[in-house]
């Protein structure tokens, strides 16, 4: 083959070309993974965010979550549940779609774990102020009287006003264990929308993530060991396009007497639950269903729990006794591995 000047500068163009696509699609790639971590919603955050449009999906997403907060939060004066409970037994007030559709979704969820999740239980919460400096065991007496305006069907929804009533005075709602997983749902369905693939959003300890990781592969997610220190994994599970939610006895808590005071109450007592759940992880599409479930489900007794699950269809569970007995729902059987030696897995 003869190679004249004028193809000789052809296939130089062609590799010149070539060369700039190689860089471009580099350094493109470089600017398309985005790691920010910041905090919000009473927890420190981290999304991990892959694409062409990443930072803009992160900022939207950041945005998302502070309003959320700013509308949820019982700890500022200003948001729409400390208005909901400044009310209570006074006036309904009318609230944000936000806002309006996690009280319903939990109002739901309260009523599948019949009453083991109570987003009225607040003044329990408060007299015992776990994790929180003045933290106490209160009294019997003053947990009874508290106890007394604990019951979310005293809440009252009005759908055509978008407005939440308390029904007794001194009631107090408060969505702190629900509000993360709607939070979660609305960064993914941000992160969707601006057309990125791969992304893991984790709230606090609340995972969910969207697609594979960037190699194609499931994410791991490690379910921490609630005996030993935080980082310490007693499981695994290969997860993709899920959320993964934990409540655990070692998340906020402290010792007295040798006891462990935890941050689950139980609203059926006013103590903190003292079932054969230790820790408690939901596997669902969508992270306020697993919010909405985990604290039910730990309170609940094992055998009651794995039922409740293994009947609602697209959610799965991990629950980890006190016996160091790992019970797995159908759904998870193929994607789980046990890390540690402690833990036994009972079939």
């Amino acid at each position: 083959m003869v190679i004249t000047m004028e193809n000789a500068l052809f296939v130089i163009s062609l590799l010149i070309g070539i060369v700039l696509i190689i860089i471009f699609v580099t350094e493109n790639s470089k600017q398309s993974s985005v790691v920010e971590e910041f905090y919000s919603l009473g927890t420190y955050n981290q999304l991990k965010v892959h694409g062409k449009n990443a930072n803009k999906a992160v900022e939207q997403s950041i945005k998302k979550i502070r309003e959320i907060d700013n509308k949820m939060s019982v700890f500022k004066e200003f948001s729409e549940i400390s208005k909901i409970n400044k009310n209570a037994g006074k006036d309904p007030q009318t609230v944000s779609k936000d806002t309006f559709y996690v009280i319903k979704k939990a109002i739901e969820y309260c009523s599948i774990s019949k009453g083991s999740f109570d987003i009225t239980i607040r003044p329990i919460v408060g007299l015992w102020g776990i994790g929180k400096v003045g933290q106490k065991i209160p009294g019997i007496n003053e947990i009874k009287e508290k106890l007394k305006f604990v019951n979310y069907k005293d809440i009252v929804i009005d759908k055509d006003n978008s407005s939440i009533f308390l029904k007794n005075k001194n009631q107090e709602v408060d969505v702190g264990g629900i509000a993360k997983g709607y939070a979660a749902d609305e960064v993914k369905n941000i992160i969707l929308k601006n057309g990125v693939k791969s992304a893991l959003i984790n709230l606090g300890g609340n995972i969910l993530v969207i697609g594979t990781k960037e190699d194609g592969t499931p994410w791991s997610v490690g379910i921490q060991d609630p005996i030993k220190a935080r980082g310490e994994f007693a499981l695994t599970i290969s997860v993709v396009n899920k959320s993964v939610v934990t409540s655990g006895n070692y998340e906020r808590y402290f010792e007295q007497d040798g006891k462990r005071f935890h941050h689950i109450i139980n609203p059926g007592t006013g103590y903190p639950s003292e079932g054969d759940i230790i820790s408690a992880t939901i596997i669902s599409n969508n992270s306020i269903d697993g919010d909405g479930l985990s604290t039910g489900v730990y309170i609940m007794g094992i055998h009651e729990a794995v039922k409740l699950i293994e009947e609602i269809k697209g959610v799965d569970a991990i629950f980890i006794t006190k016996s160091k007995e790992v019970y797995i729902t159908s759904g998870m059987r193929e994607n789980f591995k046990i890390t540690s030696n402690d833990f036994v897995y009972k079939k």
